[in-house]
């Protein structure tokens, strides 16, 4: 069985500076993969390559059987590959509801024309796209729905940004989510409740996830796999007890032990 999304000898490289190089990885479908690694190992760059950000120095990028390689970060969208980012990137002058029915134009098929004419055609397709955005904030229990939907995003606390970017990702309709640090700035209580809802995205929502994470107690919890970057190489890749007590991973974070001398 072929993989979902397929990474082979992937380089990236800035300036002369290999940012990724040789990297080999892969997701098949249900799977939740957390890619670890310190500061600057390439993380980011990894899914801003898979979504069209960067373009890639060699290597491909398979998605369900087909290379996207070239592709517009819109186009990786329409395919299914949707994303969030370390720094929350939303619509902050949009409400809440605006901000998860307007993600939703990838799966569109009325036109400009039916906007202005106010077609019936338009007006139906409008109401699905509302009711469609109004369940994926339900998802978040009520913190993102009630008086909140007609709320700017900007007025939101960061908790709830991060959640209703999540949220933005998951109207999109994608196979595959990739959650950029996704706990990054909550408290423990949030911490713990975002990892649940990590856990429900594959379980009732059948997203396969890929995710960066520093948190390691959310990487535990959640991963089926863990692959380790450092400097843009894999060095390490398994189940999270593997990894967690793999010497070179331990390097990799804390830096190698300082030799005693006699």
């Amino acid at each position: 069985m072929s993989h979902l999304l397929e990474i082979r000898n992937l380089k990236i490289t800035f300036g002369g500076l290999d940012a990724l190089s040789g990297l080999d990885f892969h997701v098949d479908e249900g799977e939740i993969v957390s890619v670890i690694g310190p500061n600057g190992a390439g993380k980011t760059t990894f899914f801003n390559a898979i979504t069209g950000m960067v373009e890639p120095a060699d290597g491909d990028i398979i998605f369900e059987g087909d290379s996207i390689r070239g592709l517009e970060p819109h186009q990786v969208t329409g395919l299914g590959i949707a994303r969030t980012f370390q720094n929350v990137r939303l619509f902050p002058n949009m409400t809440v509801l605006e901000n998860i029915m307007v993600a939703q134009h990838c799966r569109t098929s009325q036109l400009v024309f039916g906007a202005l004419l106010q077609t019936r055609a338009f007006k139906r397709e409008e109401e699905e796209i509302r009711a469609r955005a109004e369940n994926v904030l339900g998802f978040f229990g009520s913190r993102l729905i009630g008086y909140r939907l007609e709320q700017p995003a900007f007025v939101l606390s960061y908790a709830n940004r991060r959640r209703l970017e999540i949220a933005r990702a998951m109207a999109t309709q994608p196979r595959l989510l990739l959650l950029d640090e996704p706990v990054a700035g909550m408290n423990p209580m949030e911490t713990a409740e975002l990892t649940q809802l990590i856990g429900k995205l594959r379980t009732e929502w059948g997203f396969t996830i890929v995710m960066i994470e520093h948190d390691m107690r959310v990487v535990r919890d959640v991963s089926d796999r863990v692959v380790v970057l450092d400097h843009g190489i894999p060095i390490a890749h398994g189940s999270y007890d593997e990894v967690s007590t793999n010497p070179d991973v331990i390097e990799a974070y804390l830096g190698r032990p300082a030799e005693r001398h006699a």
